[in-house]
């Protein structure tokens, strides 16, 4: 669908003022508004693959967040989200040590939404398997960490991925109610 591939080429140009890593692919893709293929929408949306982002939240504030270009190239969404989420554990207990320190020991889990259930199964089962024996293996400590019950991850609608303000263009209602999520507000 031609609307819809320059539908998402827009939303990436508008990315690139913030994001020059993806300049030049965004680029490229570029030339093929009016007769997309389907490997042009793939490449499209690999582009939406490789960014990831977090927010936490403790209390009724967001006290870290994090959006960056993802280090390793993913083979499947599930593989991506599944990194993006191992990287979200370890800042997890980073904060959990933090707060800690401070005295303030979290005796339950840290809850991790994820909206993609593939990934969640991948990090509830301890057990590796030929789908994923190829991830790289630092990003299995995430494994652990459910196992141990440092951290806990939930399925969450995509219309309610608060990390996703920090990782893809978003239709402005779905923006504003995730912007309202992270509790933030005009002044």
């Amino acid at each position: 669908n031609p609307t819809l591939y320059k539908s998402l080429i827009g939303s990436l140009r508008y990315l690139t003022a913030t994001r020059p890593d993806i300049v030049y692919g965004v680029g490229l893709l570029s030339r093929f508004m009016e007769k997309p293929r389907d490997s042009h929408w793939q490449a499209a949306k690999r582009i939406l693959r490789y960014i990831k982002g977090y927010a936490f939240n403790l209390g009724s504030g967001t006290i870290s967040w994090s959006s960056k270009k993802q280090q390793v190239v993913a083979l499947s969404t599930a593989e991506a989200e599944y990194i993006a989420a191992a990287s979200c554990a370890t800042q997890a207990v980073w904060l959990r040590r933090m707060l800690e320190v401070m005295h303030q020991k979290q005796d339950n889990p840290t809850v991790i939404f994820c909206d993609n259930k593939s990934a969640i199964a991948i990090c509830k089962n301890p057990v590796f398997h030929e789908r994923s024996k190829h991830i790289d293996i630092r990003f299995h400590k995430i494994r652990e960490l459910v196992t141990e019950k440092e951290v806990l991850i939930n399925y969450c609608h995509t219309e309610e991925q608060i990390a996703d303000i920090f990782t893809k263009p978003l239709k402005a209602e779905l923006f504003y109610k995730l912007k309202k999520m992270l509790g933030m507000t005009k002044i």
